[in-house]
Parts: C-alpha cells; structure tokens; sequence
C-alpha cells in the first residue's frame, strides 16, 4: 500500500515536472518569437525609411498610376518620373493658337533626363519653346534638326538643365528634359498654331491627348541595291526612327490612369453661335455675348487616354460661307481664305459606284473600336444601290478578300457581307499594305461610267505610313481612297494624308453615338461628285505662292481653305477661286482690300508649304535638296518640322559634377476602350507600345537605360536580369496586387509578435494555476498521511 501511494506521488511530481518544463518550453519559444517578430517589425521598417530614402517603392505603396521597375531590394521597385500638362486653348475665328504646359516631376533622388512622347495635331505650326526654372523663362530656339540635338547634348552633360523638342511625325513630338533634380519640377511651355476645321456647316477642333501605341512592321528587304559591286542588299526599316514614337504603356486593370490634362477653351466664333458640345468629355460652358464661349473639362483634370473634341455651329442662318483674313510681316503678306461652294444640284441619274470596303480587325480595334467599325461599316453596305457593285477586305496580320473581287450589291450579298461583319473579332496585329494593295491592284478594271471608291475604316494605330502613302500614289489609278478614323486615339496624320493623296476625304468616329451622324455625312460624300479642277490666282498681283499646291477635290459641306504668300505688304486686286461640279462652272472673286486682320497666318502658311514639299518627295530625286527645302522655310518661320527642332538651355549649370545622370521614357496611358492583352498579347509587357503577332517588333525591346528609370544611383538599385524583356516581365508579375494592402509588412510583423507575447503570457499564468493545483495535491495527500 505505501509503494502504490509513493508510486503515486511520484506520477505527480513527474507529471508535475513534465508540464512545468513544457509550459517554460512553449512560453521560452513564445518570447523568442515575439522578439524575432518584433526586430523584423523593425528591420521592415528600417527598410521602409531607407527605401523611401532610396526612391523605392512597393506596389501598394503607389496610389496613383506609375512606371516601375524591378530593384535589387526584393519587393520594392523604382518609380519613373511623370508629366502633367495643362492646355489653353483660344480660337479666333478660323484660327486656333494653343499653349501647352507639361511639367515634368522627378519623385526619385537622383538626377535624371524625362522623355515623353506626346501627340499634337497633325497640321500644328508648333513654333514656341519655353522652360521654365523657378520665376525665369528661358525660350527656346529653332535650329537645324542635327545642330539642336548637339546643343542639347553638350548641355545635358555640363549638368544645365535642357530642353529638346522634335517632331518624329507631323502629330507625334518627343520632348526631352534634361538634369531635373531631385524631387524636382521643370515646366516646359510648347505653342503652335492650327486652322479649324470646317464640314457640313459645323466647326471642330481636336486635341489629341495619347499616342495611340503604334505596330511597327520588321524591316524587309524591298528594293536591292548593290552599293559598290559589294554584293549585299540592306534592308529598308519601314518604320521611320520606331525608337522614337514608342513608349511604356500601363495596363489599366493594374494602373491608375496617369498624365492628368487640365484643358480650356476661350471660343471667339466670330459669329453667333449655336450649338457648342464637347464629344467625349464633359465641359463646363460660360457664355460671353452671343459670338463667345469658355470651355472647361469639369473637375480639374482628366487622364490623357482619349482625344479632347469641341463642336460647334452658328445660329440658323448665320453660318459664314467665306472668310478673308491677312497679316503682314517683314513687307510681305499672309492670306488665309476659305469658302464653301454651294450645294451640287442632285444628278439626274448618279454614276454607278464601284466600293471596297477595308475594314482593321487587329487587336489594336478591341473593344469599343471594334464595335464602332462593325457599324460604320454594317451601315455602309446597307446604303448601296442595286447598281453598285463592291467588296469587303478585312485585315489584322492575315487578310480575306471576302467575295474574291467585286460583286453587285444586290440583296443577298449585302445582307452576307453584313453577317461576315458582325462576326469579326478584334485581335492579331495590323498588316495593313497587303490589305490595301489587294483593294488597289487587285478588284480588276473599273467598268465603263463607274466611280470606284476604296473606304478604310481603321484607327491607323502603324507606324510605317510613308509604305502606304506611297502605295496609294502609285497604284491608286482612278481610285479615290476614303478613310474613316475610328476610336478614342485615331492616327489623324494617317488618315488625312491618305485621304488627301487618294482625293478622297476623311471622317473621324469616336464614339457608337457618332456612328449614324458622321457615317451620313460620308454618304452624302460618296453619293455626290466632287467638286474637281480647283484653282486659286491673284488678279493684277504677279507673283504669288498658294497652299495647298495642288489643289484638292472637295465633297459635299467641305469648304475650299488656302494660303498665300504675297511680296506686297499692301497689295491690291483680288483673289479668284474656280472649279468644276460635274459639268457646271463654279466662281467665286474676294477683294483682297476687304480682308480682316489674323494673326499667325504666315505660321499656318509655313506649315502648308512645308506639307507640300513633303507631299512631293516621291517625285524628288535629291533628298538632300528636299530637306534644304524643308529646312529653309521652317527656319524663317521659326517652326518645328522633321528638319528642324526646338532647343532651351540654361545657361547656369545645376547638376553637381559628382552626380551622374540617368534617363526613362515617361509611361502612357493605353487609349480609352484598348484592350490591353490583345494589343501586346496576354501575359507579355508592352516595352513601347504595339501588337502581337506577325512579323512585327512590338514596339521594340525595352532598353536597359530605359528601365533604369532614372539614375545611375537608381540604375544601381535595378535588378539584373539576363535581358530588357525579362526585367519588365518581373516588374510586371511583382507588381500584380489586385487588393490594396490594409497594413504594411512592419505592421504584420508587429501584430505576429504582439499575439506571441500574448500567448507566452497566457502559458506562464497557466503555470501557475497548475502550481497551485498541485501544491493542493500534495498538501492533501501529506494530511491523508499519505
């Protein structure tokens, strides 16, 4: 009996002993936990602190849209500088004069060199460069294209700050700033000049906001040309200088829009005005008197991923059919005329139409823009006559000609090329000159009486316009090419001068609500002759340069719109303007005495005479002489072209010797209505913007200077990887967070620590209640005499 009772005690105390050295173990364990969490707490911070130091950033962390690259601090990445542009906007009469105020922010702390691609209209005069440091301005100076760059460079490297703008296409500019400082902003002031434009009695005026990311078809070896006996053929890049017109664009399932726009319009008409409306953004509307308005986008800005449009038309009955206006300059004075003939009488018995029909399903026309096309285009086909005959091309980087050549449009081939409309998807990338040699060299001969017409309805979203201006030169024949400019962020320069080389004209498409609307006006185009044969001369006035040289064909609604150069600064006479509707003559004489003061004509003049030179560099055999050309009028007029460029220096250096330089191409949005993993591909990171598919480079690679965001300081924080792509593929997959984080890693790690002190406390309270228990035990066991 005693051995079972000191058998039992011992159970006890072992027992007891057991579980006091397991509750010592788990609360031992608890506090090294909670110590570790709590120094990792501080580390995480610490990290924190120094990368905010460092420029490093963490997705979460990023409230708004940004460019980040990949470091070598695991979970923390580089933010690239931004832009914010405020537009002003004042029309008078005819003209437009619009000012331009990107200012550049640099949220790292290094020095670093912006660029930013951005759009302007196709026919801007951009002739103003302005930066501004603190309170001074510092305006820039137009200088041959090559001599520009060397100032900038020479500048940009004795650490000055430094402005640089160039036009890579007449609507796609690149301005480079160079040596922000840290936490730094540069504004940079650009100004151009425009005409309105004028149809069917309603006055526009577009203001691109986004480059629309363009594809860029691989070099090809078109035309060999044996240098020297060599024996070797280059190849011939069809895109002209593709590193320039590319850029970063952000995914906006995972960006914020970035690039915020403020824009205002001061609208003197000159008339009394009617309707005034904006197509895609809502505005604000002050009226000053009955012939001016100011326009304001409601809130203060809006992402820079849609065109900004602004309609507006007279009072009934009082819209204008002519327009004279003059400036003088150094002796010699500037015209700017226009006037819409009247309406062709309807023809007893319309020309037979011979119509294809081209319509872009590249995944660049996903989404909205797909939609409106199959419209447009669903809407054509059901207006043709049974007379007609026609056809349907589509394309993306394959191409069907739907009919195998032209059929009559009679009933049920309409309502099949419906059908095969509506079931076109958008995807792929865009091909575009074999589409268009098919509907130019390949429908067969016109039939006797016949108009042929070729409409393309597409965003123009390529890079290699000149193969396809030159395509439409020469094998257009009695063709005359229409383009229709669909979505949010259409290639203008693209579609205007392809309609203006294949005497046609063009239609912009913005939105489903535009659709019924602009198409009927293309009808009324198709449906009616042209007005042919135009010409422009001076009575009693010898010598004189007018542009547009030649002349183009004018469609229903469209006014005749030139400029002249006169050696007078106060000529006499009048001006002449003929033509030609079917048969029927057509005249019109405006005095020139009678003219109003403009401003800025010469500009708009420079800018047509520089557009005329390059309209004819096919026929030019000397390209030298051709950008002489080029060079000498845009000089004169202080204008910005392909030959010549804006550059600003300051002349006090700010960038320590000590510090280097680092230079990003600033992100872009992806226009409005894009969908982003057709046009660069499912799981693929745009480097500068194109499609996938076919054998185009996508914009290119991005570029390890690129990705460095910034500064060779930053530069060293990048990650390695093995090439550009895999470097944007990893920002890309850690940059994917679709929740906002609610707590930072210092924060988790805090409350991990905080919950095992917790627990370390409740083990060692539970100790005690067990020492006690069998403190009780063993006292009622030594009473029991046990």
């Amino acid at each position: 009996m005693f051995l079972e009772d000191e058998f039992a005690i011992g159970r006890i105390r072992m027992r007891r002993i057991s579980i006091s050295f397991l509750v010592a173990i788990t609360a031992l364990v608890a506090c090294i936990a909670a110590m570790f969490g709590l120094a990792s707490a501080a580390r995480a911070e610490t990290a924190q602190a120094s990368s905010q130091l460092a420029a490093l950033v963490r997705p979460n962390d990023v409230n708004s849209g940004s460019l980040l690259f990949p470091s070598k601090e695991p979970g923390f990445f580089v933010e690239a500088p931004r832009v914010k542009s405020d537009v002003a906007v004042g029309v008078s009469g005819p003209i437009a004069r619009v000012k331009v105020t990107q200012r550049f922010r640099n949220p790292s702390q290094g020095w670093v060199e912006g660029t930013y691609v951005f759009p302007l209209p196709d026919n801007s005069a951009v002739d103003m460069l302005k930066m501004q440091i603190g309170k001074r301005f510092i305006e820039g100076q137009i200088k041959p294209r090559q001599q520009a760059r060397e100032i900038y460079e020479q500048a940009k490297a004795e650490g000055k700050k430094t402005a640089l703008l160039e036009q890579q296409r007449p609507n796609i500019f690149t301005n480079q700033v160079a040596n922000v400082g840290p936490g730094e902003e540069i504004v940079v002031q650009i100004e151009y000049q425009q005409t309105v434009r004028q149809s069917g009695g309603e006055f526009l005026l577009r203001f691109p906001m986004v480059v629309a990311p363009r594809y860029n078809p691989a070099p090809i070896v078109q035309t060999v040309e044996f240098n020297n006996g060599a024996g070797f053929a280059k190849p011939r890049d069809p895109v002209e200088n593709r590193e320039k017109i590319e850029a970063p664009v952000l995914n906006p399932s995972e960006n914020a829009r970035i690039n915020p726009v403020s824009l205002t319009v001061d609208l003197k008409a000159g008339f009394p005005l009617g309707d005034v409306r904006s197509s895609f953004h809502d505005i604000d509307i002050r009226q000053d008197g009955e012939q001016a308005r100011t326009i304001s986008l409601k809130g203060d800005a809006v992402p820079a991923d849609k065109d900004f449009e602004l309609t507006w038309k007279a009072v009934a009955g009082k819209t204008p059919s002519a327009g004279l206006f003059r400036e003088v300059i150094d002796g010699k004075t500037y015209l700017l005329a226009f006037v819409t003939p009247p309406t062709a009488p309807d023809a007893a018995a319309p020309p037979k139409r011979e119509v294809i029909f081209v319509i872009d399903n590249s995944g660049s026309m996903s989404g909205q823009s797909i939609e409106q096309a199959r419209q447009s285009l669903a809407l054509a086909i059901s207006r043709l006559n049974p007379d007609d005959r026609f056809n349907v091309i589509r394309f993306d980087d394959t191409m069907t000609d739907y009919f195998k050549g032209l059929v009559a449009a009679t009933p049920d081939n309409r309502e099949k090329a419906i059908a095969y409309v509506r079931g076109l998807t958008a995807d792929g990338g865009t091909e575009m000159l074999p589409a268009l040699e098919e509907a130019l060299r390949n429908q067969g001969p016109v039939a006797s009486g016949a108009l042929r017409q070729v409409v393309f309805l597409t965003d123009g979203a390529i890079g290699n316009e000149q193969q396809l201006f030159q395509e439409i030169t020469e094998n257009r024949g009695d063709a005359r090419v229409f383009t229709v400019g669909i979505g949010s962020a259409p290639n203008t320069y693209f579609m205007t001068k392809a309609a203006e080389i294949g005497r046609g004209t063009f239609t912009q498409i913005g939105s489903t609500d535009q659709v019924a609307s602009r198409m009927g006006e293309l009808f009324a185009k198709l449906q009616n002759p042209a007005m042919t044969d135009i010409a422009a001369n001076f009575e009693g006035i010898a010598a004189e340069d007018i542009t547009p040289n030649p002349m183009p064909d004018l469609y229903s609604g469209e006014p005749v719109v030139l400029t002249a150069e006169l050696p007078q600064d106060k000529p006499a006479g009048k001006l002449q303007i003929v033509g030609k509707t079917g048969d029927q003559p057509w005249r019109v004489e405006m005095a020139i005495a009678n003219a109003a003061d403009g401003s800025g004509i010469s500009k708009l003049w420079a800018r047509r005479k520089i557009d005329d030179f390059e309209a004819r560099a096919y026929e030019r055999h000397d390209p030298a002489a051709l950008d002489k050309d080029i060079e000498a009028v845009a000089l004169a007029h202080h204008l910005v072209s392909r030959v010549t460029s804006l550059v600003a220096v300051d002349v006090t250096p700010s960038r320590p010797e000590n510090e280097a330089l680092g230079s990003a191409k600033l992100p872009l949005n992806l226009p409005e209505g894009w969908d982003f993993g057709k046009v660069f591909g499912e799981n693929a990171v745009p480097p500068g913007g194109a499609e996938r598919h076919g054998a185009a480079t996508p914009g290119g690679s991005a570029k390890p200077e690129q990705a460095a965001a910034a500064t060779p300081e930053i530069a060293n924080m990048i990650a390695a990887a093995p090439t550009a792509k895999a470097a944007t593929l990893i920002a890309q997959k850690s940059a994917t967070v679709n929740l906002p984080q609610t707590a930072t890693r210092a924060d988790e790690q805090i409350m991990r620590g905080l919950i095992m002190l917790l627990l370390a406390l409740a083990a060692a309270s539970g100790l005690a209640v067990w020492r006690r228990r069998l403190k009780g035990l063993m006292t009622g066991a030594k009473r029991n005499g046990l």
